[in-house]
């Protein structure tokens, strides 16, 4: 048996769960808060890149319309001194269905929010924070990408319960975090590395094994996903678009994207198999329009400056 994998650890489910349950019925509602409604085609990005992280409702036979929305400003769960930290969002991950959304700012801070209520069930600082993902245990780990803090460039993890962190590992310019149930392995990417990570102990006796690196092609290491059904994960650099297979651990360019520079963001939606990404336009960092592919098209967004797009697929209550 591997090491922490007890029949009686908390799955990450069940503390979504435990903290969707405890949370007060009131919601962060603020004089821009857009109603909470949902495509009936259960067809939704989450996009982030400044202040506001949104959710459009995208079809191939209709406009696309903003659904849902979430600014700090507006939500009294999080201390005024810490929303500020909020003003650069840089990662919107839907978990269990959408219900609750991971978020993550290089201005310093990460968030866990119900999509219900928009309530923020967990805050942390994180020095120019990148990813985030929530672990089993009852535990979070987030990305510290480079910052002039001692706190930047580390992989670093959080008790959910307490908001304290309870361990850290080193890593330049980590910017990608991705939990393998099946393999038990915390994989992370840095500037020019790929590493998987043990996650070994409970709550505050928690530590980080390196259990693998791998080295990579080129720096500037940026998003880091799953291909759902395959081994295979996403990893783009400066300059490429990358396929790694984490039985195998082989590194391939991607087949379609190899070529591709400043992918700042792939995912892949788990029904339909339709890719949405999102490429910096010119000398800027952030873009104003998502890419698709299978079957192609784009979503521009005038105004905007996006960095993640994520499908979310709705889960049946």
């Amino acid at each position: 048996m591997r090491p922490d994998s007890s029949t009686t650890r908390i799955t990450r489910r069940e503390m979504l769960l435990a903290l969707l349950a405890g949370a007060a019925v009131t919601s962060c509602v603020g004089s821009r808060q857009q109603p909470v409604t949902r495509s009936s085609a259960g067809a939704e990005l989450v996009l982030c890149g400044a202040e506001e992280v949104f959710i459009v409702s995208v079809n191939l036979d209709a406009e696309p319309r903003k659904v849902w929305s979430w600014r700090a400003a507006d939500c009294p769960d999080i201390p005024e001194s810490l929303r500020r930290a909020f003003r650069s969002t840089d990662d919107c991950k839907p978990i269990e269905g959408g219900r609750g959304i991971l978020i993550s700012s290089s201005s310093g801070a990460v968030a866990l929010v119900e999509r219900e209520t928009r309530r923020a069930l967990f805050f942390a600082e994180v020095p120019n924070a990148h990813s985030i993902e929530l672990l089993p245990g009852g535990r979070l780990a987030a990305a510290a990408s480079v910052s002039d803090s001692p706190g930047g460039n580390r992989v670093v993890v959080f008790d959910l319960a307490t908001r304290r962190e309870t361990a850290s590992d080193r890593l330049s310019s980590a910017h990608g975090l991705v939990w393998d149930e099946q393999r038990e392995l915390l994989w992370a990417l840095g500037n020019d590395e790929l590493r998987a990570y043990r996650v070994m102990g409970q709550g505050g006796l928690t530590n980080l094994r390196v259990e693998s690196q791998t080295k990579l092609p080129e720096g500037n290491g940026h998003d880091l996903v799953t291909q759902p059904g395959s081994s295979r994960l996403f990893l783009s650099t400066g300059k490429h678009c990358w396929w790694f297979d984490r039985d195998t651990r082989q590194l391939t360019p991607h087949d379609a994207l190899a070529e591709t520079a400043k992918v700042k963001s792939y995912s892949v939606h788990p029904v339909t198999g339709r890719v949405a990404y999102v490429q910096a336009e010119g000398t800027n960092w952030w873009a104003e329009r998502v890419h698709f592919l299978k079957p192609p098209g784009v979503l521009h967004l005038p105004g905007q400056r996006l960095y993640k797009a994520r499908w979310l697929a709705l889960r049946k209550p």
